[in-house]
């Protein structure tokens, strides 16, 4: 093999994966920006269907069980859209539900034989 071909299938190799990592960054630029644009939607819903004291129980839960907030976050949101949740929903109703989700999650036991 003449080494100008080489070459120049080491240039089309290096053109190749280049393109394929800016097409990769740019895929994952364009996924942040959706998952962005989706969390500014849920907090706008938030801020609809929650008192100020209520989303600020709630963002303090999210620091320190941010899955269960992120889950509690979409039950109230699809409660809210079906019209099974009072709106604005209070800091006292969400620590009612809180309480709810504790005493169910607790209910678990184990017994020894």
């Amino acid at each position: 093999m003449p080494p100008e071909y080489v070459d120049e299938e080491l240039e089309a190799l290096r053109r190749r994966k280049l393109l394929e990592l800016q097409r990769r960054i740019a895929e994952a630029e364009q996924a942040e920006r959706a998952r962005q644009e989706a969390e500014m939607r849920k907090q706008a819903v938030l801020r609809v269907i929650l008192t100020p004291e209520a989303r600020m129980r709630l963002n303090n839960l999210k620091m320190v069980k941010p899955e269960l907030a992120e889950q509690l976050e979409l039950q109230l949101i699809q409660l809210a859209q079906a019209g099974r949740l009072p709106v604005p929903l209070t800091d006292e109703q969400l620590k009612a539900i809180l309480a709810q989700l504790h005493s169910k999650r607790r209910e678990i036991t184990i017994r020894r034989i």
